[in-house]
């Protein structure tokens, strides 16, 4: 599964090893040292996937994120300190896919974009194309596009995936790690992931995000979907 992938990091260094176990596993990889620079190229000819680290010159990771996210859906690996969980949960909110902590382990790094990129190109999606409506909401499987109230939403591949799996499951509840584990496909792994991605789920198919009625919290458990239409 080969794709063309942009490395955002000031470190040469970083750059250059993680374009090299990137390399090995067939993708075309182009490094980038500033911020700014990463979103000109990107909004210009998006590539499959971008690895941005987060603290960058001119322009930093979030402002990349949050900018590229308004034009196109590119899946982002963010790259942030050890330790620096405010950091990793604002560049999950800001919409990045996935994050690993420095320092890492290059191969681990590539695992994980073949995992983001398996999952923005529907690799890992349950089999079938099928549509699941609930009301004003549609989510079709085979086309990768979710409708709210007419409109087209964009989702970035996890939101995808995790809205589809909650659709397909209606009033089950799922804790944090099982969905980490079912549709992240992490056997472990910081729960906050889940928590930011419905929160963003929220804010794109809930009539009323404050006040959430599909995507309901199951208080000591986690989270299940409530179907509208039968309700």
């Amino acid at each position: 599964m080969s794709a063309r992938i942009l490395v955002v990091d000031d470190d040469p260094m970083v750059a250059e090893v993680v374009a090299r176990y990137l390399e090995r596993d067939g993708h075309t990889v182009e490094c980038v040292g500033d911020g700014a620079e990463a979103l000109r190229r990107a909004l210009a000819d998006p590539p499959d996937l971008m690895v941005l680290d987060l603290m960058l010159p001119r322009m930093d990771g979030l402002q990349v994120c949050r900018k590229l996210r308004e034009r196109w859906p590119v899946p982002v690996i963010m790259l942030t300190a050890l330790g620096e969980e405010m950091d990793r949960v604002v560049g999950l909110e800001t919409g990045a896919d996935d994050y690993v902590t420095k320092p890492f382990s290059p191969r681990e790094l590539a695992l994980r974009v073949q995992s983001v990129l398996r999952r923005a190109r529907g690799a890992s999606l349950p089999t079938g194309t099928g549509v699941l409506r609930d009301g004003d909401l549609t989510v079709d499987v085979g086309a990768h596009e979710v409708r709210f109230r007419g409109e087209e939403v964009m989702l970035t591949a996890r939101e995808f995936d995790l809205l589809a799996h909650l659709m397909r499951n209606p009033r089950q509840a799922f804790s944090r790690s099982a969905l980490l584990d079912q549709v992240w496909g992490w056997s472990f792994g910081d729960s906050s992931t889940v928590t930011v991605h419905v929160r963003r789920l929220r804010e794109k198919i809930e009539p009323d995000p404050t006040v959430p009625r599909r995507i309901v919290t199951v208080w000591g458990v986690g989270y299940r979907y409530e179907p509208l239409a039968e309700s």
